[in-house]
């Protein structure tokens, strides 16, 4: 704690002298201390916003993230533009949206051209570090779709990150093995959430001297839904949790069995990021570290009778996020009500950085909003799905979509035109489609021209999925391109 107190001290007295003197840049380095903020990135892979105490749930035990909470930007609408794993952690990375950097399929590799943040960041003199899933290698055009999940990632492909702890993909989460900076094969004993989160502890404490930007990238609450460890699935009884009313009554009981598990993998988590923020604290530098807690996607749960992602409803575009940076926002908890896409979080990142975002990056940077105490202003954040595939391929019910998600409705086309519009705060369960509802028309209008000024913006014209695939030479996995007779008719 004095340590804490000697930085925050020494960042106020500098902030001062530096404004007396009519500096507007207070965070340029004395010579004397590092004033650069460090960036550590915990990302959860498939955990959807409703799932957090933070957010008024009460049955699941997540203390450590409500306490985070408490000192932090709370985003209440945080987007993912693309729910699906590689395509979200590319536009992350990148700034971009999936139909620039290609990335809009699972297992399509990052091209090495890309700008992302770790070489962004390391041009300004940081350190740059990776802990966990990676997923952005893919592999060669005539290779198995899979074929590169259990390889170790070349240094030419790691985007710029050089202390390396990483696995391409897996989903088995106990005794797993990761390749090191080396590629020597390496195995995380046990849960690996627990290790990965000690290596980024190590790897703090060595840094703490100099800026850094760090990402610890875990694999769940991603399923298999029942593999963490014994003491957290204990804190489970399926029988009594309560389900979402958009679960149909015929799955509720397997919703209960399956929310449990899912459950137990958050509040590992939770557990083990309460040691970080314990390790931050001891090193002296929480003031001065800009902590992101977020997701890639959701996770359906059952709700409208499905599990997983890519469809444009809550349960899986929405994830949680929480920014804490108490050299600039102190640390008082502040809700983030407008919506901010995927693409948007890397050049706000930077922004509160105080890096300028490379003319590459196509989201927005908001930190001015956020430093000077206001909403984004932003009116809505884009949502796509080019190309279904995979379990939301054509064959079961997938479709090519475009749509908005304003802190009220949910607006969404697919290619034959209007399909679902959603008032969110008072269908919160998205259960009354209100679209081409002539009661609803002026609205559906506006939203409408919303989306095609977003499309515009980004020039996308909106294509089929064969479009896409062509245009990249990307092939599809399996059967993801088998459509069902009349496909656009089904389900509307």
């Amino acid at each position: 704690m004095k340590t804490q107190y000697r930085l925050t001290f020494f960042l106020f007295s500098l902030i001062i002298t530096q404004f007396l003197a009519g500096c507007s840049k207070p965070n340029q380095e004395s010579g004397e201390s590092q004033v650069k903020p460090n960036v550590i990135i915990i990302l959860a892979d498939q955990w959807r916003a409703q799932e957090v105490g933070y957010m008024g749930n009460t049955q699941i035990k997540t203390p450590n993230l409500d306490k985070l909470a408490s000192e932090s930007l709370v985003f209440e609408n945080t987007i993912t533009t693309m729910a699906v794993c590689a395509p979200w952690r590319a536009s992350f990375l990148t700034g971009q949206y999936p139909l620039t950097h290609g990335v809009f399929y699972n297992d399509k590799p990052l091209p090495n051209e890309a700008l992302t943040m770790a070489e962004i960041y390391k041009e300004q003199g940081y350190a740059t570090g990776y802990i966990g899933k990676w997923h952005l290698n893919g592999h060669a055009r005539d290779e198995h779709p899979f074929s590169a999940r259990d390889l170790p990632v070349p240094k030419d492909r790691r985007q710029g990150f050089d202390y390396w702890k990483v696995r391409e993909v897996t989903h088995n989460y106990n005794n797993s093995f990761y390749f090191d900076e080396n590629d020597v094969k390496q195995t995380w004993e046990g849960y690996d959430v627990f290790p990965q989160t000690d290596s980024a502890i190590s790897y703090i404490q060595k840094n703490k001297k100099n800026p850094f930007v760090l990402m610890l990238s875990y694999g769940p609450p991603h399923d298999p839904y029942f593999s963490a460890p014994k003491e957290f699935q204990d804190l489970y009884d399926a029988s009594t949790l309560e389900v979402r009313p958009n679960v149909p009554v015929a799955l509720q009981d397997s919703a209960r069995r399956v929310m449990a598990g899912y459950y137990a993998h958050a509040s590992a988590i939770d557990f083990a990021i309460g040691n970080l923020l314990d390790a931050l604290d001891k090193a002296g530098i929480a003031d001065n570290t800009i902590l992101v807690f977020t997701s890639e996607h959701g996770d359906m749960l059952m709700s409208k009778g499905v599990l997983k992602k890519q469809r444009p409803y809550d349960e899986a575009i929405k994830v949680p996020m929480l920014i804490r940076y108490p050299a600039k926002f102190g640390a008082k908890s502040r809700r983030v009500i407008d919506p901010i896409g995927t693409p948007d979080l890397l050049p706000t990142l930077l922004g509160l950085s105080e890096i300028a975002s490379p003319e590459s990056i196509e989201g927005k940077d908001f930190s001015s909003e956020l430093l000077e105490g206001n909403d984004l202003g932003n009116e809505a954040a884009l949502i796509m799905l080019p190309v279904p595939f995979h379990e939301w391929k054509f064959q079961n019910g997938g479709r090519e979509f475009r749509g908005i998600r304003t802190k009220r409705y949910t607006y969404v086309k697919d290619l034959k035109g209007p399909w679902l519009l959603y008032d969110d705060q008072t269908d919160p369960y998205q259960q009354n489609n209100l679209v081409n509802d002539p009661a609803f028309a002026d609205l559906q209008n506006q939203l409408e021209t919303t989306l095609m000024a977003k499309l515009k913006a980004t020039n996308d014209t909106f294509l089929p999925a064969d479009e896409y695939m062509k245009q990249y030479n990307y092939l599809y996995d399996a059967q993801d391109s088998v459509r069902q007779p009349n496909y656009l008719e089904m389900n509307r």
